[in-house]
């Protein structure tokens, strides 16, 4: 069974509520870093791997790109989608990310955010992944940092007063399954480390171009109170790569 917390009522309620839902890309606090890692996307096909409210989707199609598909498992998911979506080139299929099967040489972009940490065999989905990109055809992706699955906790470790210490590490080798608090549930979510996402990658096919760190925009660092401890530790990781 494929995990699909986001048809759960009560959890597909909390995240709905949350400021990325409700304000899109513009709330995405990694957004104005994984914008520069994006290829041109006019006149591209490109392909959404858990595409959520079709926020990206949209936004290729600003780009002038030429058709997109974005997949998800979660039927709440696809329906918000669709109905924030007026576009015929922009298509939604729900499915899991472990089973698409496209055709051969069949886009020229694929982007996943904040999906892939969810998947537990990341192999499979990249060698997906470059059989259905063009040659020279790139994939963007953002998952949660390994600094930050490493541990199922996943928060900061604080002092007798409740002030942030200090955000620790542990067991960040022993890679695998955690089963993290998010929106007050419990979600599995798959640790591994920088170099298992890099490498991976390079057996698959492709060629890295480049990587980041999250951190806050000056913006954000201005106008969300708290914002500065996010410069303490990156929570998410950015990876632009280019099939050979």
């Amino acid at each position: 069974m494929r995990q699909n917390k986001y048809d759960e009522a009560a959890f597909f309620d909390s995240y709905s509520r949350m400021s990325r839902s409700v304000e899109g890309l513009n709330a995405a606090g990694e957004w104005h870093e994984l914008q520069t890692l994006l290829p041109d996307l006019k006149q591209k096909h490109v392909l959404d791997l858990g595409c959520g409210f079709g926020w990206h989707c949209r936004y290729a199609r600003e780009q002038q790109a030429k058709s997109v598909i974005g997949v998800d498992l979660s039927e709440n998911m696809l329906r918000r989608a669709r109905e924030l979506t007026d576009d015929s080139q922009i298509e939604y299929q729900q499915m899991a990310i472990e089973d698409i099967h496209f055709e051969q040489n069949r886009f020229d972009v694929v982007i996943s955010s904040l999906a892939l940490h969810y998947v537990e065999h990341i192999d499979e989905v990249f060698a997906k992944i470059h059989h259905c990109l063009v040659k020279g055809g790139t994939l963007v992706l953002s998952v949660e940092h390994p600094i930050f699955t490493a541990r199922a906790e996943q928060d900061w470790h604080y002092g007798p007063d409740g002030e942030i210490l200090h955000w620790p590490v542990d067991h960040y080798h022993n890679e695998g399954q955690r089963t993290a608090n998010f929106l007050n549930q419990d979600v599995v979510k798959y640790h591994r480390t920088l170099a298992t996402y890099i490498n991976e990658l390079v057996r698959a096919g492709f060629i890295i171009q480049q990587v980041a760190e999250s951190k806050p925009s000056p913006e954000m660092m201005e106008q969300v109170p708290g914002m500065s401890d996010e410069n303490r530790r990156p929570m998410f990781l950015m990876i632009a790569a280019m099939k050979a």
